[in-house]
């Protein structure tokens, strides 16, 4: 199927929006596995601080660095997990483009407080591109002992 091919929702309205209101904004799956892989491997971090610009998933004050762990859909990537539905396209579109910019406004707030940036995409992480978990936590340690300023982990193409 092409990128940014429209489905039919198969789901009556009231149905997708339980579903929709069911969806977690933190404590996700994916954010538990790399939370538990990191400390793992000694990493020790906070939690959405909420003095830091887009509350980031981990932070790490010893590395100056943080930690998005982004949804594919909600985010707006460019990846095999997004889809824009084909009900209300323009406040999807809206909503997911408010979303793309608030993120892009946050990382650059982030860097003028001379914090480090990472984002994991959802796609690294499930799906037919994701990586292993061993070699997704690796590039992450990697990261965090670098003077990366930026980086955004994918799924592999």
């Amino acid at each position: 199927m092409p990128r940014g091919f429209i489905l039919t929702d198969i789901v009556n309205k009231k149905t997708r929006s339980r579903m929709m209101a069911g969806i977690r904004g933190k404590d996700t799956k994916p954010e538990l596995l790399i939370r538990r892989e990191l400390h793992k491997r000694g990493f020790r971090y906070r939690l959405h601080v909420k003095d830091l610009p887009g509350k980031p998933d981990l932070v790490f004050p010893k590395y100056h660095a943080v930690i998005f762990i982004n949804g594919c859909f909600w985010h707006g990537h460019n990846c095999h997990l997004f889809r824009l539905p084909k009900s209300r396209t323009e406040f999807w579109k809206e909503k997911i483009y408010g979303n793309v910019k608030r993120n892009k406004l946050n990382i650059k707030k982030l860097r003028s407080m001379d914090w480090r940036v990472l984002t994991i995409w959802e796609c690294s992480l499930k799906g037919k591109t994701r990586i292993n978990t061993p070699d997704l936590i690796n590039q992450v340690s990697k990261w965090l002992k670098s003077n990366i300023h930026n980086k955004e982990i994918s799924g592999r193409k």
